[in-house]
Formats: C-alpha cells, sequence, structure tokens
C-alpha cells in the first residue's frame, strides 16, 4: 500500500513527520495531491487542539485532483482545487435563514486526514459542495488564503461594515492583515490598527493601515488623537487577549459595533459596562467561518487583485520542517502567513 509523509501534531512544540497509508477513496470521492497548506492561527490554540492529538490538521489548503471515484462528475484528473474543509448541509433552520457557519453539518465535516498531508481524501458531501475550482490567474500559494480570507468576508457581512466608516483592528496577525486590506478594498473611510509587537504594526503600515498604535498605550486616546476627537465605527477584535476586549468596549463610537473575530480561551468571563454599552447604542455580534458564497466571494478577491494575498506570505517551507513553522507562527512575533510544501 503507498504511504505519504504527514505532520502529526501533538502539541505546539510536538509535531511530527510521520507516515500514513494515502487514503483509498469511494465512488462519490476524490483523491487531492496538496501543493500548499497554510498555518492557520487556530492551528496553534493549543487548548482547542490538544483535545483531538494527537492528529493532522492543516485546513487551507491548494491541490491537484489525482484520482476521482466513478460516480465523480463535475471534477477530473488534473484540476487545480480549493477544498474546503467545513461544508454545510444547505436544509437545516440555520441554512435556510443564511446562517450556515452555525450549521451542525459544518462543524462536523472534514476532509481527511489534514492539510499537514501529502494527500486528502474528499468526502461525498465536501465533493458535492465544498471543491472549488482555482483561476488560471490563482497560485497555489494564493489559493491558501481562500478560507481565511472567506472567514474575514464573513466577518464583515456579519458586522454591517459600510464604506466611509472608521475601523479599528485589534490585533495584526494574518486575520488582522488580512481584514486591513479587505477594508480597504471595501473603502473604509480610515483604518486604524494595533498591536504589541513592532514587526506587526509595520506590516499593518504596509497593508494599508492609516494609522497604528502599540496597544501598551492607551488605545481610546489614540484614535481620538488621530480621529478628530472621535471613536471607531467598528471595532474588531482580532486576538484573544482579554485586555484587547477591554479597549474595544472603550475604543467604539456611539451607535457603532464591535465584531469579535477572535474567541478568548473557554471558561473566561468579561464583565461589559452594560450602561455605557446601552447608552450608546452599540452593536456587538461575533463571526466563525466562511460560507460557500463567501468562499466564492474570497475567490474572486483574491483573483482580480483586489486583495493581493502574496506580499503576506513571509515563510514557505517543506513539510519536513513543519515543526519550525508551527513554532514561527505560535510566537507570533517574525511571521505573517507560513505555507508548508507537502
Amino acid at each position: 500500500m503507498k504511504t505519504m509523509k504527514v505532520a502529526m501534531y501533538y502539541n505546539n512544540n510536538d509535531v511530527r513527520i510521520e507516515e500514513m497509508s494515502v487514503p483509498s477513496i469511494g465512488d462519490n470521492e476524490i483523491l487531492v495531491k496538496v501543493k500548499a497548506s497554510g498555518i492557520c492561527g487556530s492551528d496553534v490554540m493549543e487548548w482547542y487542539r490538544i483535545k483531538k492529538a494527537p492528529r493532522v490538521l492543516g485546513h487551507e489548503i491548494a491541490g491537484d485532483v489525482v484520482d476521482i471515484g466513478k460516480n465523480v462528475r463535475k471534477y477530473k484528473i488534473g484540476d487545480r482545487v480549493f477544498v474546503s474543509h467545513h461544508v454545510p448541509c444547505n436544509t437545516c433552520k440555520f441554512c435556510l435563514n443564511n446562517q450556515q457557519t452555525l450549521c451542525h453539518t459544518l462543524h462536523s465535516t472534514n476532509f481527511y486526514p489534514g492539510g499537514f498531508a501529502e494527500y486528502l481524501r474528499v468526502p461525498e458531501i465536501n465533493v458535492d459542495r465544498g471543491v472549488f475550482i482555482l483561476p488560471k490567474e490563482m497560485s497555489y500559494n494564493e489559493g491558501v488564503f481562500i478560507e481565511p480570507l472567506a472567514c474575514v468576508v464573513r466577518g464583515l457581512k456579519t458586522a454591517k461594515m459600510k464604506p466611509e466608516q472608521t475601523v479599528l483592528i485589534i490585533g495584526s496577525g494574518i486575520t488582522g492583515l488580512l481584514q486591513i486590506k479587505l477594508v480597504k478594498a471595501w473603502n473604509a473611510r480610515k483604518i486604524l490598527a494595533t498591536d504589541v509587537e513592532e514587526y506587526r504594526l509595520k506590516a499593518a503600515k504596509k497593508f494599508g493601515a492609516d494609522v497604528v498604535i502599540n496597544a501598551k498605550n492607551d488605545v481610546p486616546e489614540q484614535i481620538k488623537k488621530h480621529h478628530d476627537g472621535n471613536l471607531a465605527n467598528l471595532v474588531i477584535i482580532c486576538t484573544s487577549a482579554i485586555s484587547a476586549v477591554k479597549q474595544a468596549l472603550k475604543s467604539v463610537e456611539s451607535g457603532g459595533t464591535i465584531l469579535f473575530f477572535a474567541p478568548t480561551d473557554p471558561g473566561i468571563d468579561i464583565p461589559f459596562p452594560l450602561f455605557e454599552l446601552w447608552n450608546k447604542q452599540i452593536t456587538m455580534v461575533s463571526t466563525y467561518a466562511g460560507s460557500p458564497e463567501d468562499i466564492n466571494t474570497a475567490i474572486d478577491l483574491i483573483k482580480s487583485k483586489k486583495v493581493n494575498v502574496v506580499d503576506m506570505i513571509s515563510h514557505i517551507l517543506p513539510l519536513s520542517e513543519a515543526a519550525k513553522g508551527f513554532q514561527l507562527v505560535a510566537k507570533a512575533k517574525n511571521s505573517m502567513k507560513v505555507i508548508l510544501k507537502p
């Protein structure tokens, strides 16, 4: 039986290159050879991932169809594809209300064994509604950004972002930087971004933030200083730091919106100044994942170069250096998008 290399996750400090059998496929499935696989910030959320360790992680992938089941008609061997790991049922109350990312099926579907492998088996339901042909203008490396950009698209739609809003992005990791690029493409009036790392603040400035603020400073006062005494219409939290949530509550303008893009660790309660939020008529929303519609939007944004992602790639590593990649992302100091090449 043919074997393949995988990066097996045990914890953030223990990622091992191991061998597994290349998955066999059924009549309604396809086999994809992974050409590029991005390490997501969620891949290094140890409290979240370690519960199911050891396992092969990775969900930001692009590759080639190398085998198809006898009943598959939509795709052929040689197709260049992005594969979504989570897909909705399209029939539940959430899907029918355009809330696909609350769908129980979406939360339970996945491909096998994971993106940090040489090959993936794509189950029938994913073949049906989770495989997207890469445009000829898009490289495999750019394809890695489809899933995270789709999540950002979903979040901004949930927050009802409007052109000419002033947007504050708290946390300038890779998702924060994608937020900057997208709100710029969608004509934000002014973009402010925070972080505690100088590397990321420089990246935020490079990618379109009008003002960057070290999060160790008084963020609300800095916003007022650079925004004629006003606060931000839309505040997007892209870090799990509790201090970020507190900053967000003080940084939003009356009638504004706070988008919880990143979660805190589980079990953490944060007190809200309810009277102040009530009095200012603040909207607070959360977001998770992206729907097929969001994925198509992300593909169009990358294809058209309205969101350029190539300049966000800081490291391209062979699968054999997966452990190094995980460390780069976990330390979150001198990296943006880290891509593994199985």
